[in-house]
């Protein structure tokens, strides 16, 4: 057995608890690896709250993690025992489309061969555990808004955990000529960092405000209506999250591509991006990595405890997390 932080039942962040969980028996094709950081996304909480996605009850949550392979099974070729590696685990395309009842949130995962890469030396098991999920959605975006070099792009929600990649990732490896987004007042000087042209201060500018047409608009929010921000109003009895999705189409060029990470989309001309769950896409971005061109954001408030847990997803679920929320300081994890 070991430990993790699981659920018996769908609801609030509140029907987690820590406790003891079985050790996964290797497939052919799995690798066995000791968790040392996993990232919180919002799809975690989604999939807690209610049963949107088949998985097997009690589960333990989490899609993101890095850590050390310490065993592999019999048809593996690219790893080897002591290789530190990085993955998103949780694929939805696999042959029955069910998640794994054992997600990141736990001292040892399985996961498939073809979904892991190497680390890069340079960056952090945190670092590491903060971009699959985010990075392999934020790449889709691009790839459904057929998106190309030298093109300009509007990111509604820069300082997200998949707006923080998609602002980077545009000026660096899609070589956009023009990369604008939005974030809060607080985050302006944070989006700029990240590689931005132009931030817009949603709180003090409107849409129908800026003179620039964008070839792409890449919706990294949704609406407060369809999006996880909804739950989040349900938990916290109506509190005021701000949003700053509406009408955000209207900095469109004509004919150009409203690209929306959420579901159902936040206006009827947004097209729905998901995203291909791969190790080929982490290795395709190490050289990015390794030159420092694209950096992991995490949020100041982490990394959390791996006791913290709880408190890690009260603070992910309030919809103010800047870049991603990492859990690190793993029990199996030698202090």
């Amino acid at each position: 057995m070991q430990k993790a932080w699981l659920y018996e039942e769908h609801g609030p962040k509140e029907v987690l608890r820590l406790g003891e969980f079985p050790l996964p028996i290797l497939k052919h094709n799995q690798l066995l690896v000791q968790v040392r950081a996993a990232a919180l996304n919002p799809f975690d909480c989604k999939i807690r709250q209610r049963p949107i996605a088949p998985i097997e009850l009690p589960a333990v949550p989490g899609c993101d993690m890095a850590g050390v392979v310490v065993e592999k099974g019999s048809g593996i070729t690219k790893f080897d025992i002591g290789d530190e590696v990085y993955a998103n685990i949780q694929d939805s395309s696999s042959e029955d489309g069910r998640l794994k009842q054992l997600g990141t949130l736990a001292e040892y995962i399985a996961v498939e061969e073809n979904l892991v890469a190497k680390k890069p030396e340079n960056i952090s098991f945190e670092e590491a555990a903060s971009l699959p999920l985010a990075v392999q959605t934020a790449m889709e975006g691009f790839k459904t808004g057929g998106f190309k070099e030298g093109q300009t792009v509007f990111v509604v929600g820069g300082a997200g955990g998949v707006g923080t990649l998609a602002v980077q990732l545009a000026k660096h490896f899609y070589e956009a000529s023009l990369v604008v987004a939005t974030t809060s007042t607080a985050k302006v000087e944070f989006v700029k960092s990240l590689g931005a042209d132009k931030v817009v201060d949603y709180t003090k500018t409107r849409y129908e405000e800026l003179e620039d047409k964008f070839d792409l608009l890449y919706d990294t929010i949704g609406t407060i209506f369809t999006s996880f921000q909804f739950i989040c109003i349900l938990e916290e009895f109506l509190r005021a999250i701000p949003c700053d999705t509406e009408n955000s189409f209207v900095v469109a060029k004509d004919n150009a591509p409203t690209i929306d990470i959420t579901w159902p989309p936040s206006n009827p001309k947004a097209i729905y991006s998901g995203l291909t769950v791969s190790g080929d896409i982490l290795e395709k971005l190490r050289p990015y990595l390794e030159s420092g061109k694209l950096k992991a954001a995490i949020d100041p408030t982490g990394p959390y405890h791996f006791v913290d847990v709880v408190e890690a997803f009260r603070y992910l679920e309030t919809g103010r997390a800047r870049g991603k929320v990492v859990i690190s300081a793993f029990p199996s994890q030698k202090q």
